[in-house]
């Protein structure tokens, strides 16, 4: 059974849902036969890095909320991240645009290493303080979870993997999703933000009891010549 999730690097409940997510799916009796695809959503594709404003200056000039509103929603973020063992860092968080951090992902999918560069983005970016726009870091990063410096370095040479950036966001908006996270389960079933772990173990429990409703029945037919793995016609 396929699982494909929305998210955006810059975007904290992405993070506590995929720890919550991550929680019940390592639960799952079922684990060995899920297969989990990371897709990409830009919360703010015109967004301009300035690596001179943090995040919550930022969201104050943005959405032209005062500084005590802010710092309210910001820690009542920072709280909830606790609760699943993340220690977010509101204040270090540079504004940085995600592209270049997309493309990484998209490429890291191609070689077996999506979800280590996910979870190394999300805590670079809303633990470490760190520049998820500037090319040594995302490189270093690369190689930090196992891949070929030569290669992720020719990734920013030319515009390579922005197309499957913009792909995955454009079917995000043909199946409605309007915000992240957003997980779609067995290409049938949504499941909207950062939930509990209980909310996710019901979640695949109930897709997975469709799933194998709807896997494929053998009719009771006779006759019929057939070919077997082994080689034998009859």
């Amino acid at each position: 059974m396929q699982i494909h999730i929305w998210s955006d690097i810059r975007c904290p409940f992405c993070y506590i849902g995929k720890r919550n997510f991550t929680a019940a799916l390592d639960k799952f009796p079922h684990k060995d036969k899920i297969t989990v695809e990371w897709k990409s959503f830009e919360l703010d594709p015109n967004l301009k890095t300035q690596t001179d404003i943090n995040a919550i200056d930022h969201f104050m000039q943005s959405k032209g909320v005062d500084e005590v509103n802010a710092k309210g929603m910001f820690n009542r973020v920072t709280e909830m991240a606790s609760g699943v063992g993340l220690n977010f860092k509101i204040e270090d968080i540079v504004t940085a645009n995600s592209l270049n951090a997309h493309r990484l992902l998209q490429y890291a999918k191609t070689v077996g290493f999506a979800d280590t560069t996910k979870e190394a983005l999300l805590k670079a970016h809303l633990e470490d303080g760190k520049n998820i726009d500037d090319i040594a870091f995302l490189v270093n990063t690369a190689i930090s979870v196992g891949m070929e410096k030569a290669a992720v370095e020719e990734i920013y040479k030319t515009d390579a993997f922005t197309y499957e950036v913009r792909q995955d966001e454009m079917e995000a908006r043909n199946i409605g999703v309007s915000g992240v996270p957003f997980f779609v389960l067995d290409n049938k079933y949504g499941v909207s933000g950062a939930q509990p772990v209980e909310a996710f173990t019901e979640a695949l429990e109930q897709a997975w009891e469709k799933h194998q409703k709807e896997s494929l029945t053998i009719l009771p037919t006779t006759g019929g010549e057939s070919c077997d793995v082994d080689g034998n016609c009859d």
